[in-house]
């Protein structure tokens, strides 16, 4: 397929790619596919998810074109950041070679500072996607003290760039770092691949048939899936102990991490043992199984660290209703709308998860439906197909984008 004399180049500069396991990294990979059919040519500079002395370039194909991925050397972790001294030297060169028309830049990431320093980078017109600040209330003291030196090359990156993508508006809101730059910012919800569509019929005779089948089979139960790292914001250590106050309530648990064995260990203090399965890191064909076979998906993190939930629009295009906590700032509480798509529970709210999640087991029907406008509105804003074309859209309003 020839390239059209009309295509626009981008260059992407994130932290990590796949088959890093991450939901900013999904997105990226997703977000080149669907940029390519759009007649927009994107490459991706990134780091080398393990320790490595040497960058490696790799080629994927996409709608008819070879989509590069250049992962730059990794010589070690630091505060989990990715130190990649040669990272300049690979962005001016891809500058040079691939000549593209705007940067994209998605931040968090230290490296991405090295485009202030490259003249070849600044006279270029950037993107920034803003996938989370740096800080939020529950950061460690550690990450405070880094960021004294991190905020004034954040600060001017911000300054420099033409556009800042925000993923919902209670995180622009919410954003010391944004208010200072408002006028640039713009809200752009993620989106993921719709993986369920041959799986899910919306006609309202097949409806019906699958309620009243649901509702004699499950009445009572519910299994409960839930889905990430293995860290404190996530609120794991709540959703164990909301269900140990239930009956019928099962939980699959997705994931690894740093809590992992303590998480274990307050299953077996709870006597949750035959209730709570742990799974561990799994690829997207058995996330996909355990999304087809559960009830609905929780979410309780209690941090706006949980910027937007990549998982819950897994579940959304699943036609699974979610259940979420209100974090103030953070996007879970924008894509769950209360009974109408999922149910929202206060953050930290033990009691008030353990509600939530009775109410469901009580009324399948209920969940049936939540999960059916669910899906609804993940078809209408949040595929894959409708972030990039509003990232194409914006591309097209940079003033060196014709």
């Amino acid at each position: 397929m020839n390239v059209s004399a009309m295509a626009k180049k981008v260059l992407h500069i994130g932290k990590y790619f796949p088959p890093h396991v991450g939901g900013m990294e999904t997105y990226l990979l997703n977000l080149m596919h669907a940029l390519a059919a759009l007649n927009i040519i994107p490459c991706a500079l990134v780091h080398q998810s393990k320790t490595s002395l040497t960058s490696v370039e790799e080629s994927f194909s996409a709608n008819g074109y070879a989509l590069r991925v250049v992962r730059a050397a990794t010589w070690c972790q630091l505060l989990f950041t990715p130190i990649s001294p040669g990272f300049p030297l690979v962005l001016h060169r891809l500058i040079k070679r691939d000549q593209p028309d705007l940067l994209h830049l998605h931040l968090p990431n230290p490296s991405a500072f090295w485009a202030l320093a490259l003249p070849s980078a600044r006279r270029l017109p950037w993107v920034i996607h803003w996938q989370s600040d740096v800080l939020t209330d529950n950061s460690h003291w550690l990450l405070r003290l880094a960021y004294r030196f991190y905020s004034p090359l954040e600060s001017a990156l911000l300054k420099k760039a033409t556009k800042v993508v925000v993923s919902s508006p209670p995180y622009f809101a919410t954003s010391q770092p944004l208010a200072k730059i408002s006028e640039k910012c713009v809200v752009i919800p993620l989106g993921i691949n719709d993986r369920f569509g041959n799986q899910i019929h919306n006609d309202s005779a097949v409806v019906r048939a699958r309620e009243g089948k649901t509702s004699a089979k499950t009445a009572g139960n519910l299994n409960v899936l839930a889905i990430g790292r293995m860290t404190h914001y996530k609120g794991f250590d709540i959703l164990l102990r909301a269900i140990a106050q239930t009956e019928g309530i099962t939980l699959d648990l997705v994931g690894h991490g740093e809590l992992t064995q303590p998480l274990e260990r307050l299953k077996d203090s709870l006597n949750l043992s035959t209730r709570v399965r742990f799974h561990g890191l799994l690829d997207d064909n058995a996330k996909d199984t355990l999304l087809t076979r559960c009830d609905c998906l929780c979410l309780p993190s209690t941090d706006r660290t949980e910027s937007f939930g990549m998982v819950l629009l897994e579940a959304m295009s699943a036609a699974k209703p979610c259940v979420v906590s209100d974090v103030e700032g953070s996007g879970m509480s924008w894509l769950v709308e209360d009974g109408e798509t999922g149910l929202i529970t206060p953050a930290n709210d033990l009691d008030g998860l353990a509600k939530a999640l009775c109410q469901l087991r009580d009324e399948p029907n209920l969940a049936i439906r939540l999960g059916l406008k669910g899906r609804q509105k993940f078809l209408t804003a949040l595929t894959i197909e409708a972030s990039a074309e509003a990232i194409r859209d914006l591309y097209h309003q940079l003033p060196s984008i014709r």
